[in-house]
């Protein structure tokens, strides 16, 4: 699977191309700024895109809006964000499309290897992987649509498909069944209005369609 990196610390650069290259990903380019980055999504058109989002010259959201523009450019471009604190501007910019294959993840998660792993693959295929943390926030208003619709298991259960949970692993967490969690991930597709659609794409486009307009 073909990467582009972006991360401005070079020793934080080094071991994310060294992880990501022990578990078979090929890394296309490993860049330290915003132009560069720019270059490589659009030249290079990788399978996944790992980007800080403060990158040179202005360390303010340099990664984030290379990763926008590429995407506009690219449409579906899988981005898998990384950030030093939760930015709710930045998840909202993320997820505004709709279109899947995205992520937000707080730079502390990467020290655990098989979870940062796991959510290059997830959102390298078009799923989704959230930091809970980044949920959270972006989840921290209740009575605005369409969080008030939905029940508070069903809330448990969507904040944890954002995380990229399958029913298995969500209905282990909650300690229920795993029919139960079915049942409650179609009353979520019916209340945010999903047509009938391939399971998988379906909990992609309830994610954001949950976490874009909460």
């Amino acid at each position: 699977m073909r990467v582009v990196l972006a991360e401005d610390l070079f020793l934080l650069r080094d071991g994310l191309v060294r992880l990501l290259e022990a578990h078979d990903f090929e890394i296309v380019a490993a860049v330290d700024n915003g132009p560069d980055l720019l270059d490589a999504l659009l030249n290079l058109r990788p399978e996944v895109a790992v980007v800080d989002v403060r990158l040179p010259p202005t360390f303010s959201d340099e990664g984030l809006r290379a990763a926008l523009k590429a995407r506009e450019q690219i449409p579906g471009l899988p981005v898998l964000v990384l950030s030093q604190h939760v930015e709710q501007l930045y998840a909202r910019e993320l997820l505004a499309d709709g279109s899947g294959g995205v992520g937000y993840l707080l730079k502390d998660r990467v020290f655990d290897a098989a979870q940062f792993v796991e959510a290059v693959r997830r959102v390298a295929v078009g799923g989704t992987a959230m930091d809970p943390q980044v949920i959270s926030q972006l989840l921290s208003h209740p009575s605005n649509e369409p969080a008030a619709t939905l029940a508070p298991r069903e809330r448990q259960v969507m904040e944890l498909m954002a995380e990229g949970r399958s029913n298995a692993a969500i209905a282990q967490r909650l300690n229920v069944t795993e029919r139960a969690i079915a049942k409650h991930t179609s009353n979520i597709f019916a209340k945010l209005n999903l047509p009938p659609s391939d399971d998988d794409n379906r909990r992609v486009l309830a994610v954001l369609a949950y976490l874009n307009r909460s």
